[in-house]
C-alpha cells in the first residue's frame, strides 16, 4: 500500500515534462492507456509519459484540465486542489496537496497552468511547471520544488489524442527505486477516472472562446 500511493506525486500535478524525444520504455498497456518511463540524466527519478485517445473535443479536455478544483474527483490520491490566481481563462495558478500514508509526510505544490493552441494544427499544449511562493508552507507537508510537465492534445476526428509527460522530484524521503517501480499505477488510475469525468455534462457541453475545435 505504501509504495502504491507514492506514485501519487507523479500524477497529481495536472503538469508534464518530456526530457528527451527517444528512449521511452513501455511499462503498462491497459484499457487503451499506454504508460512509458524514461531515465533522466542526473536524476534518480524517471520521467513518465502517458499516451491515450479519448472520445472528447479539445474544449472538453481543456475545460477538464482547467477546472482544477475538481481534481480531487479524478486525480489519484489528491487531498485538496484550490485555485490560487486566475490571470486569464487560459492562464492560472493552483495549489494541491497529495495524501501519503503514515509515516510519510504529505506533499504539496503550486503549479502554473498555461494553455496555448497552434493556429494551424489546432494542437493544444498545457504547460504546468511548479512555482515557488504564493502559498505558505504547511507544517508536516513537504513542498515539491522541482517538477515540470506538459499535456499535448492533438485533435482527431471526434476524438483527442493525449500525450501526458512528467518529470518530478517529490522531495523529502521517498526511495527513488520505489517511485520508479510503481510509476504505472497512479497514472493508470488517474486516466481511467479522467475518462469517466469527461462524460459529465459540464465538460461534455464545454465551449471555450480561446480553443478552436
Amino acid at each position: 500500500m505504501l509504495y502504491r500511493i507514492i506514485v501519487t506525486m507523479i500524477v497529481s500535478l495536472h503538469v508534464i515534462y518530456a526530457s528527451a524525444q527517444g528512449g521511452w520504455k513501455l511499462i503498462a498497456n491497459k484499457d487503451q492507456i499506454k504508460i512509458y518511463s524514461q531515465a533522466v540524466p542526473e536524476s534518480k527519478i524517471k520521467a513518465i509519459k502517458v499516451d491515450c485517445v479519448v472520445d472528447a473535443s479539445l474544449s472538453q479536455m481543456v475545460a477538464l484540465l482547467l477546472d482544477v478544483e475538481a481534481g480531487t474527483q479524478w486525480v489519484y490520491k489528491t487531498k485538496s486542489c484550490t485555485l490560487v490566481k486566475k490571470v486569464t481563462p487560459s492562464d492560472l495558478y493552483y495549489h494541491s496537496e497529495i495524501s501519503l500514508p503514515w509515516p510519510l509526510d504529505n506533499r504539496d505544490f503550486v503549479a502554473h497552468l498555461r494553455t496555448t493552441q497552434d493556429p494551424v494544427t489546432k494542437v493544444v499544449t498545457v504547460d504546468g511547471p511548479v512555482v515557488s511562493g504564493m502559498v505558505p508552507l504547511k507544517q508536516n507537508v513537504v513542498r515539491v520544488s522541482n517538477s515540470k510537465g506538459r499535456w499535448v492534445l492533438t485533435p482527431l476526428p471526434g476524438k483527442v489524442r493525449i500525450e501526458y509527460t512528467l518529470h518530478t522530484d517529490p522531495g523529502g524521503y521517498i526511495p527513488a527505486w520505489a517511485v520508479n517501480a510503481f510509476a504505472a499505477e497512479g497514472p493508470m488510475e488517474t486516466f481511467k477516472s479522467m475518462k469517466q469525468q469527461l462524460k459529465l455534462p459540464k465538460y461534455r457541453n464545454a465551449s471555450l472562446t480561446f480553443i478552436a475545435n
